[in-house]
């Protein structure tokens, strides 16, 4: 499955039509984590595809995508599953939904999914969910910052929508440009990052879309986004 994510997030990054991703699961969780009994096999990923990378590399994916990702947390996200949702731009979950880093009650350790939950999670409360492997709902996860917002089932489709349409309605270069600027900044230090930015900005004034958002809000009218 992480294999075909990975073909999956590729396809749909090199796709023109394509603006924003959502990412969910099938059935009553969102994802329950990697396989412990394949882990103790040896973990023979047992593809036709091409192997293009391990879950480390989806992680990888996930952050630097240059499109919105939204995880749709329409149940369970434990372990790795966790790990998808903390690594996507955005993520709502239905208020039943349980979540948490159960390793550690097997002799494990949630070693890659600390990197991704560290820039999201306050250290302390991050200890707490690795060290005593607790679930906790999806209201505790906004508090967290882990989701954006915890919603009854019914509302679910209709918060991810909403979240999408925003997005596609802003331009495309625009965001792309700023998601690969905001990848891009987010381990350096101020100095570094600060001047690397402001080229960025240059950058992206130097767009046709750029051009023609400022003109749409001097004339006071919508802007005409071309993605150019």
């Amino acid at each position: 499955m992480v294999n075909e994510l990975l073909y999956a997030l590729d396809d749909a990054m090199g796709d023109p039509g394509v603006r924003c991703v959502v990412l969910t699961g099938t059935g009553d969780a969102f994802c329950a984590g990697g396989d412990f009994s394949d882990m103790s096999a040896g973990g023979d990923p047992g593809t036709a595809l091409p192997p293009r990378g391990d879950y480390a590399d989806l992680l990888l994916a996930l952050t630097r995508a240059t499109k919105p990702i939204v995880a749709r947390v329409n149940g369970h996200a434990l372990g790795g599953g966790l790990g998808l949702v903390a690594a996507s731009h955005f993520a709502v979950g239905i208020t039943g939904a349980k979540l948490g880093t159960p390793e550690i009650h097997v002799g494990l350790f949630p070693m890659m999914i600390m990197a991704i939950l560290q820039r999201n999670v306050p250290r302390r409360q991050l200890l707490e969910m690795m060290l005593l492997g607790r679930r906790f709902d999806a209201q505790e996860a906004v508090s967290l910052g882990i989701l954006n917002r915890a919603v009854v089932p019914e509302l679910l489709d209709e918060t991810v929508k909403e979240i999408a349409d925003g997005v596609i309605s802003k331009s495309p270069v625009a965001v792309r440009m700023g998601l690969d600027a905001y990848a891009a900044q987010d381990d350096l230090d101020l100095e570094t990052a600060l001047p690397l930015l402001r080229d960025r900005l240059t950058a992206c004034l130097s767009t046709d879309d750029a051009r023609e958002g400022l003109m749409a809000f001097m004339e006071k009218r919508q802007p005409r986004w071309t993605g150019k």
